[in-house]
């Protein structure tokens, strides 16, 4: 009988352990759980919110992309005001919103596809090192025309300018297009007019603009953000990003 007293104390004694150690499982994982959710957001800061009373800039993008051409305009407009205001939407947009390839090997997540793309006040197209297969892709020739109807301004760097030769919409404008390019583009779009890429790095006609490409395309983002701002704003983003620095490049 004592035998039997003791296995149901143990026994007893086991099961209250068990219960009580059950109860303190939860507890931790709330405890954890709650610290978890009052993580901050490191994200939220840098997420700029679309604004629709504010001039839409719009990016096109596509694989094989020179991320720099689409750097250097979201690096100008997407800078605030001297008083930290927000005065632009700077989006960019591909055929899908799959992840893009850079021709450096980045991936870019488009903002918008062209079925939903908001509408624009300027599209940007820029460059790859082999156009064929954006020069043959009607949808991406499609969307430029499409928007060419809605926007003030159409901007094309470096050989982006095939696009804007493909789709029409500049015919009987002057455009430039990389150093070397420019006879090609000629004789493949002779409704253009075409500008020596040796000794016009920017040229601009009526709503287009066009650049060689490259870090000249910040060249045509800066004239273009002067014209929709003012000439003091441009000299202030010039400032913030250091590019006069690239004028005394040995010092």
């Amino acid at each position: 009988m004592k035998k039997i007293g003791i296995i149901t104390t143990i026994i007893l004694v086991t099961i209250l352990m068990s219960c009580n150690t059950d109860k303190s499982k939860p507890k931790a994982e709330n405890q954890e759980t709650n610290y978890t959710e009052k993580k901050p957001d490191t994200q939220a800061k840098y997420l700029k919110p679309f604004k629709s009373d504010l001039p839409t800039i719009g990016l096109l993008m596509y694989n094989g992309v020179l991320q720099g051409e689409v750097i250097a305009t979201s690096d100008v407009f997407a800078k605030p005001t001297v008083n930290g205001e927000q005065i632009f939407n700077v989006i960019t947009i591909a055929e899908t919103e799959n992840p893009i390839l850079t021709e450096e090997g980045i991936r870019i997540v488009p903002d918008y596809s062209f079925q939903n793309c908001p509408k624009l006040t300027a599209l940007f197209i820029p460059s790859a090192y082999d156009m064929y297969a954006q020069v043959h892709n009607d949808k991406i020739v499609d969307f430029i025309k499409e928007k060419n109807n809605e926007t003030k301004y159409i901007v094309s760097n470096c050989a982006g300018a095939q696009l804007i030769g493909k789709s029409g919409i500049a015919d009987g404008h002057k455009i430039v297009t990389w150093i070397g390019g420019g006879i090609q583009l000629q004789k493949d779009y002779p409704n253009l007019k075409v500008q020596n890429d040796s000794l016009v790095t920017f040229v601009e006609d009526g709503k287009f603009s066009s650049s060689n490409g490259n870090l000249a395309s910040y060249v045509s983002a800066l004239n273009l953000l002067e014209k929709m701002t003012s000439l003091e704003h441009r000299k202030f983003v010039i400032s913030y990003l250091y590019l006069e620095r690239l004028q005394n490049w040995n010092n």
